[in-house]
């Protein structure tokens, strides 16, 4: 940082007479460089220092505090958002006005006292502009503020409790993402996009990040390590590979909001900055969400934001085309990211969430030390003889997955899922590589040899014979008259007419309907069509 002396160097003499002025001192001196040079002598004399700051504002000595807990700078944008811009004036109007008298903000007051100053300074991020401390003053400053008796530090953490209307409705954590998970994985390796489809557009990144998928393809190995493992272990693995990604980027997930452009923002870092903010909550306690949100916007509103710059990250409204930008958008944008991490944590079993009634938006969490043990471990798949599968969702998720190969899936319920063996599964397996024969020695395994008779012998005979009867869907031809079908027969659409089921009835070959009916149509037979 400049020192005390390069910070004054543009000042002119009549802004050096009203810091003295400030400090209680008069210069004797009437050149400028004098008179800067006599200036700075004094004001980084240790006694002079530490008369200042003890009759400072509450606000001044609190800012220059976060200054100097910050090493003496801080991110202009960042810095007068808290504590207020500089007015710019010329000398004239300065004298006329005499603001260093009333001053306009925090920054004001401490800027005409010499103890702040502000400029362009070259950080890891390029040049950016800055409040700071000047240097040699930022080291009387420290050393003053070690030596003089300072209120003990507290990290009370953002926000507070909730109230009973956030809490009101509890939703508790759980470790279904796992289920999510194996779910997906089967779909994957069928080639099911309809059944992935379903899932939220983060669990893909999300298993990409753990290494189990990659350009959506299992990594063989990745998957039956993570569907073999116990389900604790499992979710710390999701966990694990999500707080340490930098490829997971909640900011582009959140619905609603669409980025666009080349510029880059920082995820990893931001979620560990957060996640360490919510580990401060007290556990044992629900914490409302609205005001956690409000407590960062207050102490830490450009947590992932360099430089405070709400402009060059192309961020706009999906309903409506709006760009974000600008500070006033941070609820909708940073504010929406704390809830979607806090949403994360929910999904990887961290923290509960409540809500004031079921269906509306979470207003309160509380922070888990673990999630409850499942103990549900012992119960068994149950067949039906029409080919039912009922399989508890904490049964092994490795078995799940495998049977899932060979079914139709149902919608799941009340922690359990359903699948069935059908003609159409049993043939999708197969070309698979799969035998119906492998199907029947898991169930036997997994239901304790409780296989209804009737299902061991269909999947016996589908092995040996493949599919015994067909249902379809068939467009059938009526007319009047023998003669009529004889017509049609010897026309062009006679080629399009299959199997005789009467001699005034023919099926339709599939997908010929309309081909069928312009060609009765050219031989004058307008035709009825019934649903």
């Amino acid at each position: 940082m400049p020192d005390l002396s390069a910070s004054l160097y543009k000042q002119d003499i009549g802004h050096l007479r009203i810091i003295a002025e400030l400090w209680g001192l008069e210069l004797e001196s009437q050149e400028l460089d004098s008179a800067r040079e006599e200036l700075c002598a004094s004001l980084l004399d240790l006694e002079a220092v530490s008369e200042t700051l003890e009759i400072l504002s509450a606000e001044a000595r609190s800012a220059l505090d976060e200054l100097t807990a910050a090493e003496g700078q801080l991110e202009w944008a960042s810095f007068s958002r808290k504590y207020g811009d500089i007015r710019e004036m010329g000398a004239g109007k300065r004298d006329r006005e005499r603001p260093y008298l009333k001053p306009a903000s925090t920054s004001e007051y401490l800027f005409y006292r010499g103890l702040i100053a502000k400029a362009f300074l070259e950080s890891e991020k390029g040049s950016q502009e800055f409040a700071y401390i000047p240097d040699d003053l930022y080291e009387a400053v420290s050393e003053v503020s070690a030596n003089q008796e300072m209120p003990p530090q507290t990290t009370d953490p953002l926000g507070r409790a909730a109230t009973p209307l956030e809490k009101a409705f509890e939703i508790p954590a759980a470790d279904h993402i796992l289920d999510d998970a194996t779910t997906y994985l089967a779909a994957l390796r069928l080639g099911d996009d309809e059944s992935r489809s379903r899932f939220l557009r983060d669990l893909p990144i999300l298993l990409a990040a753990a290494g189990i998928i990659k350009n959506n393809v299992l990594l063989p190995d990745a998957v039956k390590k993570f569907l073999e493992a116990p389900r604790k272990e499992a979710m710390d693995m999701l966990y694990n590979a999500w707080f340490t990604s930098t490829e997971f980027d909640e900011l582009r997930l959140i619905d609603g909001l669409l980025c666009e452009g080349e510029w880059k923002n920082q995820p990893q870092v931001t979620r560990e900055f957060l996640v360490n903010l919510i580990e401060d909550v007290p556990q044992g306690k629900w914490w409302s969400i609205p005001a956690f949100v409000k407590g960062i916007k207050e102490k830490y509103p450009d947590y992932q934001r360099p430089a405070g710059d709400y402009d060059s990250w192309f961020i706009k409204r999906e309903a409506d085309g709006q760009f974000l930008r600008g500070f006033a958008y941070w609820d909708v944008v940073d504010g929406a990211l704390v809830k979607y991490l806090i949403r994360m944590l929910h999904l990887l079993g961290k923290v509960s969430l409540a809500a004031p009634e079921e269906g509306k938006e979470p207003t309160a969490f509380f922070l888990l030390a673990s999630l409850p043990d499942n103990k549900e471990e012992g119960r068994k798949i149950v067949v039906a003889s029409n080919g039912r599968i009922t399989i508890p969702r904490t049964f092994s998720r490795t078995v799940r997955y495998q049977l899932a190969r060979f079914c139709e899936w149902d919608e799941p319920r009340n922690d359990e899922y359903f699948y069935r063996v059908t003609a159409k599964s049993l043939q999708r397996a197969n070309e698979q590589g799969l035998k119906a024969e492998q199907l029947l020695a898991m169930l036997v395994k997994y239901t304790k040899e409780t296989v209804p008779p009737a299902m061991v012998k269909a999947l016996k005979r589908w092995d040996a014979n493949g599919a015994e009867a067909r249902v379809e869907n068939l467009h059938l031809l009526r007319v009047s008259r023998p003669e009529v079908m004889e017509e049609m027969r010897k026309s062009k659409a006679g080629k399009y007419l299959g199997e005789a089921l009467s001699p005034t009835a023919v099926i339709v070959k599939s997908g010929a309907i309309q081909k069928v009916l312009a060609e009765l149509a050219e031989l004058g037979l307008l035709t009825e069509v019934r649903n």
